[in-house]
């Protein structure tokens, strides 16, 4: 009986080291399959489960702001994505009182998110984004143990070494040549 006990104490203790070590390797593992058109969302522990099959949720039990670091030093050390990051526009109007912890964490992120573009758009306006990719495109939600609203991270994963400025080139070269694109 005591060792029945010893067991499930001890996996009982080692089920969250777990989880927080099995969303990495899971970021470790999709990474490379993952390509221009894809997503990267660290959300917020409210972020609903989808119905859409495109769209894989990972429950990390893990801090948000670790999840982020993780995630784009992943994203900045591969060699064929890099991130467009974008967040809600409803996040600098959220109010401390209602949302307590709201404008230390709004530090934080400028923090770690320094060195980048950041866009900010309508929640909604995400969401659909990321239902309308879904249908062609895998997404990967890793949520988060947040508990402050429209704090969700959205990474648009994007060419690493094929730049929108060369591609505007391109397709204006076409353009100029009678290129139709077909």
């Amino acid at each position: 009986m005591r060792r029945l006990i010893l067991v499930v104490a001890l996996f009982t203790l080692s089920v969250p080291i777990l989880a927080q070590t099995d969303w990495r390797a899971a970021i470790d593992q999709k990474l490379p399959l993952l390509g221009h058109r894809n997503w990267i969302v660290i959300a917020d522990s409210a972020y609903p489960q989808s119905s859409s099959p495109g769209i894989d949720v990972i429950e990390t039990n893990a801090d948000q702001l670790e999840v982020v670091q993780y995630v784009l030093a992943a994203v900045n050390k591969s060699i064929h994505v890099r991130p467009d990051v974008l967040m809600d526009a409803e996040l600098q109007y959220v109010p401390e009182s209602d949302a307590p912890g709201v404008t230390a964490w709004r530090q934080q992120i400028d923090k770690v998110l320094t060195g980048g573009p950041v866009q900010h758009e309508l929640h909604t306006s995400l969401l659909q984004q990321l239902d309308d990719a879904s249908k062609m495109y895998r997404v990967v939600v890793l949520k988060t143990r947040m508990a402050v609203p429209y704090t969700t991270v959205f990474l648009r994963l994007n060419c690493k070494y094929w730049g929108d400025d060369a591609e505007k080139r391109m397709r204006a070269k076409m353009a100029s040549s009678g290129a139709s694109g077909r």
